[in-house]
């Protein structure tokens, strides 16, 4: 059953549409991927799927310009995928091979990207705010015009570094974007039990920091919202705080059979609000695209993703001399003049 039909004409090129619906679908049929890989017991370790939050990160990446730099939490494969990271190197990654993104020492939530400004999943909730405060204190010192994206979600935003990282960032007027992904269960505990305040973002507040909450499960709401907190942040008015209400389809993580939700709720999410079936449904509408145009581009992501698991399988382990590698540098990560 398909989502439901929307009547606002979207203010965005067909071919704006197409790459939205192509990057959303990627990072679905990853996950999927991913998810087998692990009930094959090729992927060990911890693996949170991104299942239904794929509007956040294609909508907010959209918003983007090189040298703009992102950092986010365990839930982090999609934000890699987003921003243009080698499936093949995600994917041999996540099951701990050479020729993964750090060579398979870092897994599901420690994987880096210089060249793509992406500066890792971190599986201490919360703890990857104020470094992602400290990424665009970087751009500041520099005087250029980049913006670090933020992400943590629901669960991490009643934790009390967040509160000191807002506090620093509205002082000091840095370039970042807090996204909170609030996909409202945080791991287990739905955000009506957990969090005193209905919409997040009015949190920001008290440091005079601005925000809004956005339609997560609407790719063209997001990217319209981070075109505004991006141009805001640019101007150097400081940060701004994106409140992303969004819905995860699986459980926390693998290991989690989700038992404080219900079926039915889930299935109506999926009927009703899924993010791919809304472009989904854009494209036949405004005929941008026809079935077999949309076949295709799926035939193609499966294409993709497929070779990603292939190139993962085929990749050997590392060796063990990889232990003693990436432990010191003497090169700064990133220029300082």
């Amino acid at each position: 059953m398909a989502a439901k039909k929307t009547t606002k004409k979207p203010n965005v090129s067909a071919d704006e549409l197409k790459k939205f619906y192509s990057d959303m679908l990627l990072i679905r049929r990853f996950e999927e991927k991913a998810g087998q890989l692990y009930g094959m017991g090729l992927i060990g370790g911890f693996c949170h799927l991104y299942i239904g939050q794929e509007a956040v990160v294609v909508g907010l990446e959209a918003a983007t310009k090189e040298g703009d730099k992102r950092i986010t939490t365990y839930r982090d494969h999609g934000h890699m995928l987003a921003c243009g990271m080698n499936p093949d190197g995600v994917m041999a990654e996540l099951t701990g091979r050479e020729g993964g993104y750090s060579r398979g020492k870092g897994g599901s939530m420690h994987m880096f990207s210089t060249d793509k400004h992406f500066y890792g999943g971190h599986g201490i909730v919360g703890a990857n705010v104020p470094l992602g405060a400290g990424l665009a204190f970087s751009d500041k010192y520099k005087g250029n015009d980049n913006v670090t994206f933020t992400y943590f979600g629901d669960g991490a935003a009643n934790q009390g570094q967040v509160y000191e990282t807002f506090n620093m960032a509205a002082l000091w007027e840095l370039p970042v974007i807090f996204v909170i992904e609030n996909n409202q269960y945080a791991m287990g505990t739905s955000q009506k039990r957990s969090t005193s305040t209905p919409d997040i973002y009015t949190r920001g507040e008290a440091f005079g920091i601005p925000g809004e909450a956005v339609d997560g499960m609407d790719v063209l709401a997001v990217k319209e919202a981070g075109d505004k907190a991006v141009a805001h942040c640019r101007a150097g008015k400081g940060p701004y705080i994106l409140e992303v209400k969004t819905y995860r389809y699986r459980g926390h993580s693998m290991s989690d059979p989700a038992k404080y939700r219900t079926r039915e709720e889930v299935q109506k999410m999926r009927e009703e609000k899924d993010a791919i079936e809304h472009v989904r449904d854009l494209l036949l509408s405004g005929k941008h695209a026809s079935e077999d145009d949309l076949k295709t581009i799926d035939k193609e992501i499966k294409s993709i993703v497929n070779k990603s698991a292939d190139f993962a399988k085929d990749s050997p382990e590392p060796d063990t001399d990889e232990l003693w590698t990436d432990i010191i540098t003497d090169e700064a990560p990133q220029e300082m003049a």
